[in-house]
């Protein structure tokens, strides 16, 4: 079972950048479809950005333009670019591992845009 760490979460001002990393251990990082989903106070868990094993992209509305989704098979890592952040982009975010058979969550980073 694949086992995922997430980092980079914290306290930004609105416009300002972060750099979410979520390294897999545990199985073929190659394999999965990686996923960053977020939930924010009282709201459900929401896609924000996917990138299968093959390199497609693809963004939920709100973020498109200013996050960016990234993976380097070889660091068994995916990465968030988020750019031009804004307060409603608060909450926690969440890195997914999926293929057959599998659905892994990782333990969540926060992130506060606020000034």
């Amino acid at each position: 079972q694949v086992q995922l760490v997430e980092s980079g979460g914290g306290l930004v001002q609105p416009g300002g950048s972060l750099r979410l990393s979520c390294t897999a251990s545990g199985s073929i990082f190659s394999l999965y479809d990686m996923g960053w989903f977020r939930q924010a106070p009282g709201r459900q868990r929401e896609l924000v950005a996917l990138i299968t094993s093959g390199g497609s992209t693809n963004y939920a509305d709100s973020v498109k333009g200013r996050f960016t989704i990234s993976r380097d098979n070889a660091k068994n890592t995916v990465y968030l670019q988020m750019n031009s952040l804004k307060p409603e982009d608060t909450a926690v975010y969440y890195c997914n591992a999926r293929t057959i058979g599998t659905n892994a969550w990782g333990q969540g980073t926060l992130v506060t845009v606020s000034s």
